[in-house]
């Protein structure tokens, strides 16, 4: 009779049980706190840069080029979206749309209630992943109130029908068993700040989906700098954010539609 003790296989699993199993009292506990709040404050390192999108839903088609570069660039899987766009009803003649990455909260619920810290903050505002520290509990995607993130039920393994013609992968797939979200495309800004790039305003330094937007639906800039895109448009035009009453501080902000405002 073989002996489980000494399947390293099998105590990989143990470990991973075994840490959801007593996490579970204390991530739920965390992740009541996290949507009780009303008001975003975290613990979470400030960094120089605050990263924050801005989405005008009076040029918003819903097209869905912002999906599908967001798969070519993050290589994601066709059967899952880190980046949404819902309809939402009509505005006069308009129809509206409402896209919806991953919100990149000031207090994020995901992060609140991860029991082996996989979710964390950045000092730039970007909430992150580690997939290497992940064990697959999902309490995140469960804490999430925006539906943000997306679980890895399979490997995927298949060829990427976004590549080549909405972009090429900058980063590595994740593995089968966690849940992954929108990052901002943190390595595009990382590596455009080192290139002394601004996101936002040069396109090597900025998220795919915002690049990709025919329309210039979308705006992604520093909310430290009163000067940067997201800053001015925050500043002279009414905005609102999903979910605000939860106290989770989302940084992306969506200007309400207006009619008039459409374009031909």
């Amino acid at each position: 009779m073989s002996d489980k003790r000494s399947n390293p296989t099998e105590k990989n699993i143990n470990r991973r049980e075994f840490l959801k199993l007593t996490a579970v009292g204390v991530a739920v506990a965390a992740g009541t706190r996290a949507v009780t709040s009303t008001k975003a404050s975290s613990e979470a390192p400030k960094g120089r840069h605050q990263w924050a999108m801005v989405i005008d839903q009076s040029k918003c088609t819903g097209c869905n080029y912002c999906t599908l570069a967001c798969q070519a660039h993050n290589d994601v899987n066709p059967e899952i979206q880190w980046n949404k766009v819902i309809e939402d009803g009509t505005v006069g003649d308009m129809h509206v749309f409402v896209p919806r990455p991953c919100m990149h909260c000031e207090k994020a619920p995901c992060v609140e209630v991860c029991p082996v810290k996989a979710s964390y903050y950045r000092e730039d505002g970007i909430v992150m992943m580690d997939y290497d520290r992940c064990i697959g509990c999902r309490y995140c995607q469960v804490a999430c109130p925006y539906d943000a993130r997306s679980f890895n039920w399979t490997a995927f393994t298949e060829k990427n029908p976004a590549v080549p013609q909405w972009g090429t992968p900058a980063v590595e797939r994740r593995p089968r068993g966690v849940p992954e979200k929108c990052s901002f495309c943190y390595q595009t800004i990382d590596r455009g700040l080192a290139l002394g790039l601004t996101p936002g305003v040069d396109p090597n330094a900025t998220p795919a989906c915002v690049n990709a937007c025919p329309t210039g639906a979308r705006l992604f800039g520093d909310l430290n700098d009163p000067e940067s895109l997201v800053s001015k448009a925050l500043h002279e035009n009414p905005s609102y954010r999903l979910r605000e009453n939860l106290g989770t501080g989302p940084r992306v902000y969506y200007l309400p539609a207006v009619p008039e405002k459409k374009e031909a």
